[in-house]
């Protein structure tokens, strides 16, 4: 039977690359790039081919081996496997690069700051420093050839291949017999007196000074060379100068060095030296330091280099959210340092990870994740939004702080082009109609008809007849004045969605009553508005063959993203970003809102007791706003209604309700906070961030055509009219009274409507007008039958008299 010998180096489980060799130090070892064979990773392969008659070399060959297996530092090249055969020697390292190379690299790109200078040489030096102080090893090849670095820009001390004991065992210092190497000998050295004194660390000092050097001026061409400083910084030159000195005694310890270098002012006293000081240290961190040190790395990044952020301060910040409870301040910096990464990269280390934080219950972690949307909303596929983020981002809607609300709205935006047909056309809509109508807030109510304006043409054509014309018209109706504006805008901006018919028989009627109202600033966007449909309305009726063409969009399916630029370019709302013209509106009302301080408070939300003529509560929440009676009357004059679905807007309410129940600390100190909000801003009880108040919409893009951006409207008077003084439903003129006044004064019995639900809780158009009247006359009439027999009840029983015990009803 034969037997044959396995091949070591096939079997090794990894592989040299095909590329030609990347660069070899002086020395006997040849680097190489190469990879793991299991996992495609990528690492160093130093390898020394074995030759006939160089004894001494493979002795110092093997002895670099054994110790760089030994040795293991942050700051020392990392080990990871080895080889060794009568044939050759292959030591398997993390990937690196050699200095000399990597500084030729960066000066070709552009060059290397002075930070990552003094961060690199920090690592030397503190590796210098384990060896000599820890361990009573001399390095004895101290040089740029014996520096590398990895990807994330740290650099490693190799080139072991000289070292001895510093304590005198095991012999004297290997003999180099290599000039390159030679040439960074200390003086001293050649003195062979012996009557020199000297520390241990003197000649690793001495050629640290020589790496410096070639660090900051190329390549050292002599000794002599070192008496000129060149470009080493000044505030490094007197550190430098004793490093080089000839007296051998005077060349200071490595940690000495560096505490020299770290103090106030010098070389290594530098943001981006603290920054990664903290980073190795930052598993032994108190909760407090970390929260202080990840919320000021994000004004640091930007000066940071790019692998740096990459491969050493991503893996820390996903550790730190992880493991660490990090909570909400690593959202800044991981979303900076996110940008760096390729696409592929980012589906793989970020998306998991905002997945997840989009699951938390923190409110500081949810708005973070809302004001930062736009920078990871590209990578989120539609499947992820619509099954893992969506259903978690419409709690905000129901949160009972303000700032969440606002920023929920804005954030559809960017989740429209990427929802599906129920999610946008069903789920969304129900939210934005409880908003329009019912939120306390006149900037969020706004901020709802602004962002329905930008998404509505990704709505389909369905929902688009039956919510567009309904909500901008209750929005002109709004007593907050921007809320107004949006409303006429918004009609602008989705112009092309209407037929003739509609432009002329809802949309106009609605923009002329605006011609009337007490705000310049509304009655200049009507009037703008109205001769813009106008024309559209002269150019059908001049020429009939062009109403297909200013059709097409009505029943046109819902638009991609990127489509929907349409509306942008007549009115003027194109959308970058989380953008709105609330905050130049609101920028302009200084006073109160109109609804919430310059007048007597608003009616109060459903479910809560307000003051009335009767002592009664305000009825509990359910599915329908009036009695079964008055809502079987309604349904019978509202067959012709435009309706946008018979949702359960009660359901809504018990949800929400549900949700507050189990909030926490915010919902007491944001009602609070609600008396200094008169200005549209919302604002944070603890954490004010900068994208948070009703501001951050800016205004982007104006009217084309001619057409400028409105001029700021002017505070409202005192005397504005609450919302109930104004005339939602009825066909009769507003000073007449609120129409609701009449119910409020029923009998506890009969519920009471909120007249902040506008109407009925759902879209309704214009022609619900006739409808409310008949049923305001529907249900005097009920109640003036049902007052005629109870008393006609009350005269039968006083003539008859007490009934007798057994005595049988007969009426």
């Amino acid at each position: 039977m034969w037997f044959f010998a396995r091949d070591p180096v096939r079997d090794f489980p990894f592989e040299l690359s095909p590329e030609p060799p990347e660069g070899s130090p002086p020395g006997p070892w040849v680097l190489h790039r190469g990879r793991k064979k299991a996992t495609g990773s990528p690492v160093s392969i130093f390898v020394y081919d074995v030759k006939p008659c160089a004894d001494e070399q493979t002795q110092v060959a093997k002895a670099a081996f054994k110790r760089l297996k030994t040795l293991r530092h942050p700051n020392i090249l990392a080990y990871i496997d080895g080889l060794e055969t009568e044939k050759c020697l292959h030591v398997v390292t993390e990937a690196v690069t050699p200095l000399g190379a990597y500084l030729k690299a960066r000066v070709d790109a552009g060059g290397l700051k002075e930070q990552e200078l003094s961060w690199g040489l920090h690592q030397i030096v503190k590796a210098l420093s384990f060896l000599v102080n820890d361990c009573s090893l001399i390095h004895n090849n101290v040089c740029t050839a014996a520096v590398f670095v990895d990807r994330a820009g740290e650099w490693k001390l190799g080139g072991l291949d000289y070292m001895y004991s510093a304590q005198g065992n095991g012999g004297g210092p290997p003999r180099k017999g290599i000039p390159e190497l030679e040439q960074y000998d200390p003086p001293e050295l050649a003195d062979s007196s012996g009557r020199v004194v000297k520390e241990k660390w003197s000649a690793d000092m001495w050629r640290l000074g020589c790496l410096i050097w070639e660090v900051f001026n190329g390549p050292l061409p002599r000794a002599a060379a070192l008496r000129n400083p060149g470009k080493i910084p000044k505030s490094l030159v007197p550190h430098y100068c004793e490093l080089v000195g000839a007296n051998p005694k005077v060349r200071p310890n490595p940690a000495r060095f560096l505490q020299n270098c770290r103090a106030p002012g010098g070389f290594m006293n530098n943001r981006f030296v603290d920054t990664n000081l903290f980073l190795e240290e930052i598993q032994i961190k108190e909760p407090a330091e970390k929260q202080k040190f990840f919320q000021e790395l994000s004004k640091s990044l930007d000066s940071f280099p790019e692998d740096f952020c990459r491969h050493k301060v991503l893996p820390q910040l996903l550790t730190a959210f992880e493991f660490g409870n990090a909570g909400a301040v690593v959202l800044t910096p991981l979303f900076k340092v996110g940008k760096f990464l390729s696409a592929e990269e980012y589906q793989q280390k970020i998306i998991p990870v905002v997945v997840k934080m989009f699951s938390s219950t923190d409110r500081a972690m949810r708005i973070r994740l809302l004001q930062q949307m736009e920078q990871f909303i590209q990578y989120l596929d539609e499947p992820t939004v619509n099954t893992q983020i969506f259903p978690h981002v419409v709690h905000g809607f129901l949160d009972t702080n303000p700032a969440i609300r606002e920023q929920t709205v804005k954030s559809m935006l960017l989740l429209a082009p990427k929802l599906n047909e129920t999610n946008l056309n069903v789920e969304l809509m129900k939210h934005f109609a409880r908003l329009q109508a019912k939120d306390e807030q006149g900037p969020i109510r706004c901020n709802t008809t602004v962002c329905l304006g930008k998404i509505g043409s990704y709505l389909s054509a369905s929902t688009r007849h039956r919510v567009l014309t309904s909500a901008f018209s209750r929005a002109t109706k709004d007593p907050f004045a921007p809320s107004r504006v949006a409303g006429v805008l918004g009609f602008a901006a989705t112009h092309n969605l209407y037929s003739m018919n509609d432009c002329a028989h809802k949309i106009l009627p609605v923009l002329c009553g605006l011609t009337v109202d007490p705000e310049k600033s509304v009655r200049d966007q009507a009037f703008r508005a109205i001769r813009s449909f106008l024309s559209k309305l002269e150019s059908v009726s001049e020429d009939p063959t062009q109403l297909a063409e200013v059709e097409k969009d009505v029943h046109a399916a819902a638009s991609s993203p990127g489509m929907g630029g349409a509306a942008a370019s007549w009115a003027g709302w194109a959308v970058t970003g989380v953008s709105s013209l609330t905050s130049k509106l609101i920028r302009a009302h200084p006073t109160a809102t109109p609804t919430e301080a310059s007048a007597p408070p608003r009616p109060t939300p459903e479910g809560h007791p307000a003051p009335a003529p009767t002592p009664a509560p305000a009825p509990p929440t359910s599915s329908h706003w009036e009695t079964q009676e008055e809502d079987k009357d309604a349904a019978e004059d509202s067959s012709a209604a435009d309706r946008w679905d018979d949702e359960d807007w009660g359901s809504l309410e018990q949800e929400a309700e549900s949700v507050l129940a189990q909030q926490e600390d915010w919902s007491a100190r944001g009602q609070a906070g609600q008396a200094g909000q008169v200005s549209g801003q919302v604002s944070h009880p603890e954490h004010k961030p900068p994208e948070s108040d009703w501001s951050s919409w800016e205004v982007e893009g104006s009217w084309e055509q001619g057409w400028q951006e409105p001029s700021s409207p002017e505070p409202p008077p005192e005397g504005t009219r609450l919302a109930s003084e104004y005339n939602w439903g009825g066909p009769e003129p507003s000073d007449k009274g609120d129409p609701f006044a009449a119910l409020s004064m029923r009998p506890s019995a009969q519920p009471r409507p909120d007249p902040d639900s506008w109407g009925e809780d759902s879209w309704e158009g214009l022609e619900t007008e006739s409808r409310q009247a008949k049923a305001e006359l529907a249900r005097k009439k009920r109640e003036e039958r049902r007052r005629e027999m109870e008393a006609k009840r009350a005269e039968k029983k006083a003539a008859r008299g007490p009934m007798k015990l057994g005595a049988r009803k007969l009426d």
